[in-house]
This record gives structure tokens, C-alpha cells and sequence, in this order.
């Protein structure tokens, strides 16, 4: 990487570590707001860890319901280099786009804080995993898993020319799906080719190759000795090399003394000479990445593990922030979650203690006899709710028939990513992250899709084998049939076919997954079960349905208005196969919510609809009558737009985009969470109009209803902050074109001098040379003969003075000007030091230049500190120093015209207070009006920046103001 690429990534960061790292200085202005920034929202979860210099917090990003990393890092507690480290981590995880490295998203700055959000991996790291074996050993086929995906990162981190130097057991990264993601690129180095040589003792002692315990140079081997020392891991659940101390690591690790052997018995001889091999005393003699994935134990299975981390990597990768231009806007709303219940006899809330905090729920579904909730960290938890007295099949998925009154996480199904939950009357059925199956409970319908081949009740998760090739994009269960959306857009139902609602032109019990014929033409987005019926919902907002039609509750009702005032009703009581719910197509539906008698339903303008039994005023119509049609509803939801809505057994609630919630319907056995006062006259009170229930405002992210139960998740807003990245945008269109380095090894104890700068921003690095991406100081500008005047950051220069050598094989150290070669080696610092432009002759400084420097005429090598130095540098020293000449001159012009601009401002202004004092001078002010606006419009068209916001001010005081 050249000087000029260094010093302009260096820029793009250090813009962000500048003025809130400096106490003294004012507020910075933000990026150029004149075009619309984008808002990215996000919601604090829980800490996942802390450092010495911050935490790493989780958090949700709402736009898409992904989550995320924050590392957050406080800079005040930073010396330069361990800045470095953190700029020199961002561009490293910018430049690399791989699945199996974490992924690098943004990063933004929060006062003295910088946030770099980072892909989440939900499975904790390899450390934490080969503890939970307890001695009981890996499959081989798992090892061959993760060594693939261990050296597929490697390899890709090698080929962009970057040593690791810190691959170790913590942090390598795992999904719940067993994805690797490499991570951690603190100390990452960028080598200019594969012969090139690092020499500084970093990294973690027990990963430490003996190159880099015997204090010599290392090259890229060093990483495939730490890739050996993790997989050798994997095979033993021992540590490679192990002592009491670090020397006697050191003298173990150079000797080759392991801490054991691997199991002969239970691994195959290919994989234990590989992990050896990595393993060699000699770097020559260990394999590259390339030949690692090259070897006949990982390369035969190649493509198919290829296709595996695609497959798996798809439901979370999400695209990054695209381009320099559109610095995104940070929204950090910090909120209460909390899951409440009712129904089944109790009227008031229940506050669900466990699911809260860290562990805040994001989905929930209600059966007719339990509960299920999914977490934001993906995890299921089942529990009962009903009154007592009703046998238990194992639809809680704990492996057993108990009453469990309380959230308890489905065991079983740890280390699976759920996506979504949905209840049955006595079974559940859940989907992973990557579309697999899992069902549990009763099997008396055919519900599992087994066959009936585990009995009549299963109480473990059993996975359906029959979508392992055809994943699973969402699930809805009825009271004893199932319904589930795939991937590629095919629909498939089995269970109880009665009355149709399977949609297969049949009334035939299914106990496997039959594929329903849905016309090609037609693109399904959602399948939603009612308790004997059937909902299919396309793209473009039409409803097809099946199944029993009882009260219209389907929507198939057929009204026709006759030549004499004759209105024909044509019902449908039922039908097996899928059919077009007409006088629904006049609305672009997009959510459908079936109950027992009614359905609701919300369109793309967010206006409620409901049809089916009225009898206890469930439509939310303010009567009881009979409707045979579709009801738009009004009242008290008029001009509301709904958001979420779900229909029970004669009941109905819906939240709306302005935080209420409503309830409306049946309100006997605590349907309605109606207080004892409401309900004055007995326990059957129905209310046929929409009723806000809660008493304050709240956010519904999910709501679930089935039978008399309820349970839904609500949010209140605490506070909202929002951080604009100050960042010169740190994006993957800045860092493609450019590589990384890691900077000097030797900790700095000391910190850049922190001047303030006019502006009132943090002065950072002054370079005095524009071209690479720095200031002018004020000092420098105005002439002063003591300003460092070297183009070369006071940072950079003590890094050259501890910087090592690093020979390429037949190749000299040219300095070359030309910055478009993607690799070039810096200059050693005694010949670096010729770029250092003499400080000791201030007249000629501060002049402007008037005839061009001749480039490469020096007649003589120039002399600095009484050593010669190349011809080379001399020349970039000569074009440099003409360069910031001129651009003084520049400077100094620009200095003198913005002091006039001030002067001729303040004469304006103060005549215009003086004219602004009686009516002679209104008389006056107006006299003078055109050449004011002659000099505001030459104010806007100078292209001064930095003015004070009083120059701006030509009309004077309020009063001023209100008198012309």
C-alpha cells in the first residue's frame, strides 16, 4: 500500500476520531446533509461482553428484524496505536466480503465512542463449543465441516494479502447452524506479497508459531500453524501445546512437545497427516490455505460444502452500506418489551416475567391450549394456559406430559435458529433459519407428517425430513391440519382434510405433506389456517380460500342485485378445493386473521375489514345483526391505520399505528381484559364497538388469539437518540480500491498533541500537503516559520522510526508517485526522512511560487542530516515542497478575502440597525436596499467557507425585521 492510499484511509477514520476525542473543542459539523441520508433504526438488546476499552452490545435493526454487533470502543481510553488497531480492524473487515468472516455493516460515532456494527453470529465462538462436548469427542465429519470452512476464510483473508496473526478457538465465530465465521482482525496485517516477512510478537501464546516464538520473521505460514492448533483442537478437546508459564509454552512449542495425540481409532489417518502437516516445525513445509481446500479429504466434498454455507449463510446476509455519498443515520431507540396474556377466566394482563430484557420475545402464538414464544436470539419457549384439567399430548416440546404454568425453553431445540412458531389444538409445529421443520404433540390427525410413524403423541421436536430439500418459508396450523409456505412458492397441508380445508378437492385425512395445486399465475406470500379452514393471500392482495364457510366466515358469499329490487344471497357452505374470495379483490389485502366464526382482515391502506357471525359483535360494527358482506369499519377506528389484528372464539383485537389497542366482541371469561368494573352486569358483556383497552400507548409488534386466549408483545419507547456517523464514509466503494496495514507494532504511550483548529474541530493530523487528504493548520497557513511544515503526520513518522524491514525477493525500494498500483513498499525511514521539507527558511515558505520546480534536475543528491539520499526521493521532495507552497499561497489568499468579506458584513449590518431606529432610518435602509442585495447575492456566489453565523444576519433584529 502506498504512502498517499495510507494517509487518505487514515483521513476517512481519523475524521471520525477527531474532534469528540478532544475535549476542548467544539462541536464538528457532520457530513453534507444536501442529500436525504438514510435512517437506520435500531433497539438495544443486552451486552454480550466487555472489553478493557468497551462492550459489545446486541442490538435489533427493525428496518429488516436482523441482528446485529455493536463494539463499541472509547476512544479516550486509546493510545494512537491502539486507534490504529481500531481503524486498522474496519478497513480490514471492509476490505473482506466472505461467509465465513463476520461481516462488517458500518460504523458510526457517538461522542467519544466508535460503534462499528458487526454481524451477529448466534452460536457463541468454538472455545465455548468444544467445552459443551464434555469430553466427548467431534465426529469426524463435523471436523472436516468446520477445518473447510476454517481455511475457505483464511484463504480468502490470504488472497487480499492479510495475515490474521490472531486465528485462535475464540474467535472463530459459529451460528446456530454450525457456520463458521472467522472475526477479530484487531491485529491484522496487510503483507504486499506471499515472500513477504512480519516480525513483531503478536497473537495469543498458545497459537503462537515457533517463528514468531523464536523472535524471527513470519509470513503467512504463521496463520496455517494457528489453523493447525485449532483443528488439533477439535480433535482432542485439549489444547496443542500447554504449560504453567509462557517461556515453557515458548520452549514447547519450538520443541514441538504437543500435550497429546490424536485418537488414531476415531479419526482417519488423511485428516490427522493434514492437521500434522499444518503443524511442521518448518513454514516452507506446512500447506497453504489454497492447498488445504485442495486436499482430497476436503475437495471431494467441496461444492457440496460450498453450497451448504450458501444455503445456510442466505436467511441472515443482508447488504451493507453502499457508497460515501450515503452515510446512513443511526436511530437508537431504547424501549421496554414485555409479553402480557389473558382470557381463560383472567380478565386482567399478566406480565410474563421471563420473557423480558435480554431475553425480549419477537414472535407469539396462542393454541387452544398453550402458549409459544420466540425470542429475538431465535429461541422457543412453550408453556400452558389453560384453566386446569386438560391432558397434555406434549405440544410443550419438553419431553414430557407436565403442566408447565410457566416459559420454559424447548431444551431440545438448542442450537437451532426458530424463525417462527405456530400452535395447533394440542401440537406445535416451529421452522428454523434455514427452512427446516420441527413438530411435537399430539398426532391423532396426522399433524407430525410422519406417517404416523413415532405413535400417537410426540413429545421431543421432531424434524420433517420431507422438507430437507425444500425449505420452509412459513407455517399456520388450524385446530388439527397444517399449512406451510416454501421457498420456491409452493404450497403444501396435511392433517385433518374435513370439509376441504386442505384444498386438495378431497375431504381425506393426510398424514404426510401433499402439494396443493395453486394456479402458476398466482405468486402465494402467506398461508393462515382458521380452525376448519384455509387462507392463501398473493402478492397482489387477493384471497383464495377453503375449507368451511359457516357464517361467510370465508368470505365466498356470493350477493347479486336482481332488474326489480330482487337481491340473490348464493352461500357457500363449504369447499375443498382453493377458491377466490370475490368481494374481497375490490381490496389489495395484505394481512388475512381467521377465527372461529368471523375473519379480519387489513388492506395496503391499513383500513380494517371483517365478515363472519356477528352474534356477539365481533365484526366491531356497533350492532348484532346479521351482515352478509364485507364490513369496513369505522367508528372509533375511522382514519386509523391498523396494524396488526387477530381474531378468537367470538372476539376481536387490533392495534393501530398510533399505539392503541382495541378490543371488541365477546367479553365473557376475560376475553376482553375488561375490569370488574366494565363488566358490572355479569361475565357475558359483549361490545359490538371497537374499545381501547391497556390505558396508555403502546407499540404491537406481534399479537396472537385462539379461543379465549391472548397474548401479544407491547413496547413503550424510553428514549430515541440518533447518531449521525461524522465519517467520511468508510464504505466498501472506499475500500475495494484499497488494502490495509497494521501500522507500527511498539505500544505508544504518548497521544497526538490535540490543537484546536479554527472551526472548533479536533486539528487530528495537520499535513500540510491537501493532496493527501489532510488540513493546513492556522499556523502554518499564516506563515509561521516554526510550523512542521512534512507532509508526513507526526503519527506516521514515529511508526516509520519502529517500522521493520521488509525485503521483497530481486526488487529494490523505488518510491513511486504514481498511486494507482494497488501495492508498493514504503521507503525505509532514513531515506523517508528526504520527503521532510526544511523548516529553516520562512521567507521562501511563505511566498507563493511563481516559476514550476523542474522535476528530477537536481544536479546533486540532496543532503539531509549529513546523509545522501536517492535520486528518487529528492525528486518527490522537490514536487512536494513546490506543491504546499502554492497551496499556502492558496491559503493565505483565501485567508485575506474571507477578512474582508467579515469586515464589509459587519459595516452592512450595523447600518442596518442604524436605519432600523425611526422613520428616517427606514427612509435610509430603503435608499440603500438594492446595493444590500447587491452585496447578500455577492456573499452567496463567494465560495468563502467558515463564516460566522452573524454575517449572514443583513435584516437586524427581530424587531427590525417586524418594522420593514
Amino acid at each position: 500500500m502506498s504512502l498517499g492510499e495510507y494517509e487518505r484511509h487514515c483521513d476517512s477514520i481519523n475524521s471520525d476520531f477527531g474532534s469528540e476525542s478532544s475535549g476542548r473543542g467544539g462541536p464538528r459539523a457532520g457530513p453534507s446533509l444536501g442529500a436525504e441520508q438514510e435512517e437506520l433504526h435500531y433497539a438495544p438488546i443486552r451486552i454480550l461482553g466487555r472489553g478493557a476499552f468497551g462492550e459489545a452490545t446486541l442490538y435489533r435493526r427493525t428496518e429488516d428484524d436482523s441482528l446485529v454487533v455493536w463494539k463499541e470502543v472509547d476512544l479516550t481510553r486509546l493510545s494512537e496505536k491502539e486507534r490504529r488497531d481500531a481503524l486498522n480492524e474496519i478497513v480490514i473487515l471492509a476490505l473482506l466480503q466472505h461467509d465465513n468472516i463476520i461481516a462488517y455493516y458500518n460504523h458510526f460515532m457517538d461522542n467519544t465512542t466508535l460503534l462499528i456494527e458487526l454481524e451477529y453470529c448466534n452460536g457463541g465462538n468454538l472455545y465455548d463449543k468444544i467445552l459443551r462436548q464434555k469430553d466427548k469427542l467431534f465426529e469426524e465429519e463435523m471436523v472436516v465441516w468446520y477445518l473447510f470452512q476454517i481455511a475457505s476464510a483464511v484463504s480468502c483473508i490470504h488472497r487480499a494479502g492479510i495475515l490474521h496473526r490472531d486465528i485462535k478457538t475464540l474467535n472463530i465465530f459459529l451460528t446456530k447452524a454450525n457456520l463458521i465465521k472467522l472475526g477479530d482482525y484487531g491485529l491484522a496485517k496487510k503483507l504486499n506479497s506471499e515472500y513477504s516477512m512480519a516480525e513483531t510478537l503478536v497473537g495469543t501464546p498458545y497459537y503462537m508459531s515457533p517463528e514468531l516464538c523464536q523472535g524471527v520473521k513470519y509470513n503467512f505460514k504463521s496463520d496455517i500453524w494457528a489453523v493447525g492448533c485449532v483443528v488439533f483442537e477439535l480433535l482432542t478437546l485439549k489444547r496443542t501445546f500447554d504449560a504453567t508459564n509462557p517461556l515453557n509454552l515458548c520452549v514447547k512449542i519450538v520443541q514441538g512437545n504437543r500435550a497429546m495425540e490424536v485418537d488414531s481409532s476415531v479419526y482417519s489417518l488423511e485428516l490427522i497427516q493434514m492437521v500434522h502437516s499444518c503443524l511442521d516445525q518448518d513454514p516452507e513445509k506446512r500447506p497453504t490455505a489454497d492447498e488445504l481446500l485442495e486436499h482430497v479429504l476436503l475437495s471431494k466434498r467441496r461444492r457440496e460444502m460450498e453450497e451448504k454455507v450458501t444455503l445456510l449463510n442466505g436467511p441472515t446476509k443482508r447488504p451493507r452500506s453502499s457508497t460515501v455519498s450515503e452515510t446512513p443515520i443511526a436511530v437508537v431507540t431504547s424501549r421496554t418489551s414485555e409479553v402480557y396474556v389473558w382470557g381463560g377466566g383472567k380478565s386482567t394482563p399478566q406480565k410474563l416475567d421471563v420473557i423480558k430484557s435480554g431475553c425480549s420475545a419477537r414472535q407469539v402464538c396462542a393454541g387452544n391450549t398453550h402458549f409459544a414464544v420466540v425470542t429475538v436470539e431465535k429461541e422457543l419457549y412453550t408453556w400452558v394456559n389453560m384453566q386446569g384439567g386438560t391432558k397434555l399430548h406434549g405440544q410443550l416440546g419438553h419431553g414430557d406430559k407436565a403442566s408447565y404454568r410457566q416459559p420454559k425453553r424447548v431444551e431440545k431445540l438448542q442450537g437451532k435458529a426458530i424463525h417462527q412458531v405456530s400452535c395447533g389444538d394440542d401440537f406445535t409445529v416451529c421452522i428454523t433459519d434455514e427452512g427446516q421443520m420441527y413438530a411435537f404433540g399430539s398426532d391423532y390427525y396426522g399433524c407430525m407428517g410422519v406417517d404416523k410413524a413415532f405413535g400417537s403423541e410426540v413429545l421431543d421436536p421432531l424434524q420433517l425430513d420431507f422438507f430437507l430439500s425444500n425449505p420452509v418459508e412459513q407455517v399456520s396450523c388450524g385446530d388439527n391440519h397444517v399449512a406451510v409456505l416454501t421457498r420456491n412458492r409452493e404450497v403444501y397441508s396435511w392433517g385433518c382434510g374435513e370439509y376441504g380445508r386442505l384444498g386438495l378437492d378431497s375431504e381425506e385425512d393426510h398424514y404426510t405433506p401433499q402439494k396443493v395445486d395453486v394456479p402458476k399465475t398466482l405468486n402465494i406470500v402467506s398461508v393462515q389456517c382458521g380452525c376448519d379452514g384455509t387462507f392463501l393471500l398473493t402478492q397482489t392482495g387477493k384471497v383464495l380460500a377453503c375449507g368451511l364457510n359457516e357464517f361467510n366466515k370465508l368470505g365466498l358469499n356470493q350477493c347479486t342485485s336482481g332488474i326489480i329490487n330482487h337481491d340473490t344471497y348464493y352461500e357457500v357452505p363449504y369447499t375443498t378445493s382453493l377458491t377466490l374470495a370475490k368481494q374481497l379483490s375490490f381490496y389489495k389485502i395484505r394481512t388475512i386473521a381467521p377465527g372461529k366464526t368471523h375473519t379480519a382482515s387489513i388492506d395496503e391502506r391499513g383500513r380494517l375489514l371483517t365478515f363472519g357471525s356477528n352474534k356477539c359483535g365481533q365484526l366491531g360494527v356497533g350492532d348484532y345483526k346479521k351482515h352478509l358482506g364485507i364490513n369496513l369499519l369505522g367508528g372509533p377506528l375511522g382514519g386509523k391505520q391498523v396494524i396488526r389484528v387477530s381474531c378468537g372464539d367470538e372476539f376481536t383485537i387490533a392495534a393501530t399505528d398510533d399505539n392503541h389497542i382495541f378490543a371488541w366482541g365477546n367479553g365473557g371469561n376475560g376475553r376482553l381484559a375488561m375490569t370488574p368494573t366494565e363488566r358490572a352486569h355479569g361475565s357475558d358483556i359483549c361490545t359490538s364497538w371497537p374499545r381501547p383497552i391497556f390505558g396508555s400507548l403502546h407499540h404491537v409488534p406481534d399479537l396472537s388469539c385462539r379461543g379465549w386466549h391472548t397474548i401479544l408483545i407491547v413496547e413503550k419507547v424510553l428514549n430515541s437518540k440518533t447518531i449521525r456517523s461524522n465519517s467520511s464514509g468508510l464504505s466498501i466503494g472506499t475500500v475495494a480500491q484499497s488494502s490495509t496495514t497494521g501500522g507500527g507494532e511498539e505500544e505508544e504511550n504518548e497521544r497526538e498533541s490535540e490543537t484546536p483548529d479554527p472551526s472548533g474541530g479536533f486539528r487530528g493530523t495537520m499535513e500540510a500537503d491537501r493532496g493527501m487528504g489532510g488540513w493546513i493548520s492556522a499556523t502554518e497557513a499564516m506563515g509561521d516559520s516554526n510550523a512542521d511544515s512534512s507532509s508526513c503526520p507526526g503519527w506516521l513518522r514515529k511508526e516509520l522510526e519502529n517500522a521493520e524491514f521488509i525485503p521483497m525477493p530481486d526488487s529494490p525500494f523505488p518510491m513511486s508517485t504514481d498511486s494507482s498500483e494497488p501495492e508498493k513498499e514504503t521507503l525505509p525511514y532514513q531515506e523517508f526522512q528526504g520527503l521532510k521539507v526544511a523548516s529553516d527558511a520562512p521567507a521562501e515558505f511563505n511566498k507563493p511560487k511563481t516559476e514550476p520546480q523542474q522535476i528530477c534536475s537536481a544536479p546533486a543528491l540532496p543532503c539531509v542530516e549529513g546523509k545522501a539520499v536517492s535520486p528518487a526521493a529528492a525528486c518527490v521532495c522537490s514536487t512536494l515542497q513546490t506543491e504546499v507552497e502554492r497551496l499556502q499561497g492558496l491559503v493565505l489568499q483565501c485567508l485575506a478575502d474571507q477578512q474582508k468579506l467579515q469586515q464589509e458584513t459587519s459595516r452592512l449590518s450595523a447600518q442596518v440597525q442604524r436605519f432600523c431606529r425611526g422613520t428616517e432610518g427606514m427612509q435610509q435602509l430603503q435608499a440603500h436596499s438594492k446595493g444590500t442585495q447587491t452585496a447578500k447575492e455577492e456573499m452567496e456566489t463567494d465560495p468563502k467557507t467558515d463564516l460566522d453565523s452573524d454575517s449572514w444576519c443583513l435584516l437586524g433584529t427581530d424587531s427590525c425585521r417586524s418594522s420593514l
